[in-house]
Order: C-alpha cells, then sequence, then structure tokens
C-alpha cells in the first residue's frame, strides 16, 4: 500500500481548513447566529406617559401593572383636547414610583412627561429544529424574557417561553441569520420576534 504523499497531505489539510465552521449550520451555530444578532440582543424598553392620559390608556394593562405595584397615582383631571373623551386622569409616580425608576431613566428623562427605562432582554432557551436546502434555511427556536430590574420584572418575569422561526442564508463565508428584508418565503429576525407565539 502506498503511503500518502507530502504534497497530498498538505492539500488535504488545505482542503479541511476551507470548511469553516460555519459552512455547516448546526444547532449550536444556529444558537450562536441568533444570540449574536442585534435584533435578538436589542433591549425591550418600557415608554412609561406621566401627566393627563385617557380613561382608554389608565385601564391597560401596562397601567394596571403600575397602579399594583404602588408606582402610580391618578387623580381625575380635565381632558386636553388632543386626548379625547372623559374621564382623564392625571398621572404621577407615588414615592415608590419615584425610587423606582429614579436610577433607570437618562439624562433629562425626569423632566419629561414621557420616558423609557430599560426593561428586558431576550434568553436563548434552545433551538428546536433546523429545516434546510442547500444555500436557505428556516430555524425554529425557543426564548423567553430575562428581566434586567424591577420594572422589566414586573412586565416580563412570568417565564413565558414564545417561539419564534427566522431564516438563514449560506454565503461564501458561511451560514448567516437574516436581519433584514431578504428575499421573501424566509422570516428576518425582526419578524421572527414579532411573530413569536407562547409556547405553553
Amino acid at each position: 500500500m502506498r503511503k500518502p504523499t507530502i504534497a497530498t497531505l498538505v492539500f488535504l489539510l488545505c482542503l479541511l481548513l476551507a470548511c469553516s465552521p460555519r459552512n455547516y449550520l448546526t444547532r449550536q451555530l444556529a444558537s450562536d447566529l441568533i444570540e449574536g444578532s442585534d435584533a435578538f440582543k436589542a433591549t425591550q424598553r418600557f415608554w412609561l406617559r406621566t401627566g393627563p392620559i385617557s380613561n382608554q390608556d389608565y385601564v391597560s394593562p401596562q397601567y394596571l401593572v403600575l397602579q399594583r405595584h404602588g408606582w402610580i397615582n391618578a387623580p381625575n383631571t380635565a381632558c386636553p383636547p388632543q386626548i379625547g373623551p372623559p374621564p382623564c386622569w392625571d398621572v404621577v409616580l407615588t414615592p415608590l414610583g419615584v425610587e423606582t425608576f429614579r436610577n433607570l431613566m437618562q439624562g433629562g428623562a425626569a423632566q419629561s412627561n414621557y420616558f423609557s427605562v430599560p426593561a428586558a432582554r431576550r434568553q436563548l432557551v434552545s433551538v428546536s429544529g433546523i429545516s434546510k436546502d442547500e444555500s436557505m434555511a428556516e430555524v425554529d427556536f425557543v426564548w423567553k424574557w430575562s428581566p434586567l430590574n424591577d420594572v422589566g420584572m414586573a412586565f416580563y418575569g412570568d417565564g413565558v417561553e414564545y417561539t419564534s422561526t427566522v431564516g438563514f442564508k449560506k454565503f461564501d463565508d458561511g451560514w448567516r441569520v437574516m436581519e433584514s428584508a431578504q428575499p421573501k418565503h424566509y422570516p428576518n429576525m425582526d419578524e421572527a420576534l414579532k411573530d413569536a407565539a407562547s409556547s405553553q
């Protein structure tokens, strides 16, 4: 039996090196690419409006959570023309609300009647399936919210898991998650997260 020549060994080594780990869409690679996606990493922010608000806003689930935690108080007030029919409510932060939101506000947000605070980030639970052809793939994955503070815990601390499907495309340097609108049929990450369904 002939031994492989040095040239053959060098050729095989070059061939192996040319195959990047990104050329094979495994669950681990899909997990890494999903977690590295800008859309997936984006912080979920909670927007709070103080001052006069409509009754429809005041009885919304978000404001009911704020009331239940004792973070806001809202006496009845006259409705400004742009807000709508009575009743209207003048939302103010309680001392407990000020304490909760103070360290979460950015810069001049304290002087504003409409501001946002960081609340949660997405956490990947698992990749549950991959369906692919030569250069396109769909990846099903499960994720949940990871609260960043008391506000995040109030709104996103229920531990509900969501299922999403995102498209992947194979390029010359390997697989990439679709971050923005690309040839349709495969959802990009923004669409995948918007279309998430509770898995429970």
